[in-house]
Parts: C-alpha cells; sequence; structure tokens
C-alpha cells in the first residue's frame, strides 16, 4: 500500500507502508527504530550508530553521518531512508531524494525531538509504541524542570563540543535547550556552534565548562587544559549523547539529569 507523509523540511514523499528496508542515517534516529520494535527491516546504518551494540554488530554500516556510501546505498534497495538536516550533508542527501524517498528530521528542541518520535512512529507503524515513549520523555522532563525549580538551580555554563579550535554549543541548538530545561543558562550568545578561545570564555565568567564525550572525545586530560586558563569554573566531563541524541536515548537522558542536578546544587 502507498502512502504519503510530509517531512519536517516540508517535503511529501510517498512509501510502500509500512516500510520493509529502512536505512537510518543518524544514531538517535536509529536507536528510536529499534526501540519502537523494528529489527529486520533496518538494512543499513552509520558507523556511528552504536546503539544498542548487538544490532550494530550485524548490520551494514553505509558509512558516516557526513560521509555516505551512496553507491552502497544503492545497492541495499532501500524503501525508505531517514536523516536529519543537521546531522546529514545537504548534497548527498539531495542525491539520494532524487532516488529514494527520504523522510528528514529538523529538531531544536524537546518538543521538536517529540514530534519526531511521533511522526517516526507515523512512517514505521509503531505509533502506540512512539506515544508511550513520548509519553515517559514528557514526565521524566516536566519533573527535572520542577527539580530545578525547586532548589533554585540557575548556573551559567559552556558546553565544549570540539578542541582545535575550541567550538561550542551556542544558541539555536538542542543542546542549548537540554542546558535550560536542567536550570543552566548558556554564556554562548552566538547561534549554532562558534568557535573561541579559552582565553575569551573566560571573561563570560562561566560558572560550569562541560565537556562532551562528543562529537570530540573529551577525556580527563583535557579537564586540566581548561581549568588552567578558567580557575574559577567547575569544569566537568559530560555525556554528550545525554544532551544531544533527540530519540528514544531521552528516556535514558532524565534520570543522568536528576544525577547530573545533584551534583550542581
Amino acid at each position: 500500500m502507498q502512502r504519503s507523509f510530509t517531512d519536517q523540511l516540508n517535503r511529501k514523499i510517498s512509501i510502500n507502508y509500512p516500510p520493509k528496508r529502512i536505512i537510518s542515517l543518524v544514531p538517535s534516529q536509529t536507536e528510536l527504530l529499534f526501540d519502537l520494535g523494528l529489527d529486520a527491516e533496518v538494512i543499513g546504518i552509520t558507523k556511528f550508530c552504536v546503539h544498542p551494540d548487538s544490532k550494530f554488530k550485524e548490520k551494514t554500516k553505509i558509512g558516516g553521518t557526513k560521509k555516505l556510501n551512496l553507491d552502497l546505498i544503492r545497492s541495499l534497495k532501500p524503501d525508505l531512508i531517514i536523516g536529519n538536516k543537521e546531522e546529514n550533508e545537504k548534497l548527498q542527501i539531495e542525491e539520494l531524494m532524487n532516488e529514494f524517498p527520504v523522510w528528514m528530521s529538523d529538531i531544536y528542541d524537546l518538543e521538536d525531538a517529540k514530534k519526531t518520535i511521533s511522526q517516526i512512529g507515523e512512517l514505521i507503524n509503531r505509533e502506540p509504541e512512539a506515544a508511550y515513549l513520548n509519553h515517559l520523555i514528557h514526565a521524566g522532563f516536566n519533573d527535572l524542570q520542577t527539580l530545578a525549580l525547586q532548589n533554585n538551580l540557575s548556573k551559567r555554563v559552556a558546553y565544549l563540543i570540539w578542541k582545535k579550535p575550541y567550538m561550542f554549543a551556542g544558541k539555536d541548538t538542542f543542546i542549548n535547550h537540554i542546558l535550560a530545561l536542567n536550570g543552566l543558562s548558556n554564556v554562548i550568545k552566538e547561534s549554532r556552534y562558534p568557535e573561541m578561545d579559552l582565553a575569551a570564555l573566560d571573561l563570560l565568567k562561566p560558572e560550569l565548562v562541560f565537556l562532551s564525550s562528543e562529537p570530540y572525545p573529551f577525556n580527563e586530560k583535557h579537564l586540566e587544559e581548561v581549568r588552567a586558563v578558567l580557575p574559577e569554573a567547575k569544569v566537568m566531563l559530560v555525556d554528550g549523547e545525554m544532551f544531544s541524541w533527540y530519540g528514544s536515548r531521552l528516556v535514558k537522558a532524565v534520570q543522568y539529569f536528576f544525577q547530573l542536578q545533584k551534583e550542581l546544587y
């Protein structure tokens, strides 16, 4: 049966419903597909789609999120490709759109994430499962906001995503929204992912500096480098998946943020 859907770039696609040969181009959305109960239907994933581990090992890898192997994708003959505006390269996506049904998400905040879960659930005939995930996410993040207010959690933070050059999560990002939901105010006022050296960051007087585990794998040795320039700030390693994966990982993120908030009172 053919059905039409509109993606978050306001493009209409027509697919054989329900789809049986799906390629996912984004790790958080890949995890969502598996958590919604798909298995054999997912025939291709990226090399960064590491959750769950058992699925990662057995599925065909079609390259990285920004370096897709288009010939391999063609050989798999997908009846649906699911991607994301920010995480995938525009020219590669446009090439795939000429040949296959490609559904794209475009996500900036928690409401966008829940909308995406609902829409992907509809795409793959898993609407009840998607509704249940959204119920858990909605309830969990409401509790997190309440907790932050009750404890007067209001700290100035910088969130580092890259080194050489140092890059930060700024406004108009999903990470910025998640920080705000946890009572944290981003000192970076520029949009998207600006570059800034640590001396300039020190002038913004952040109380907290978060070093993310992804996309750059910050680790213990980087803590001292940042602390040397920002001695007044509390510098911490944080789990980037919890701040930036906008699928079913958000359910696990709730418990992570409860623990993180306790550390910050």
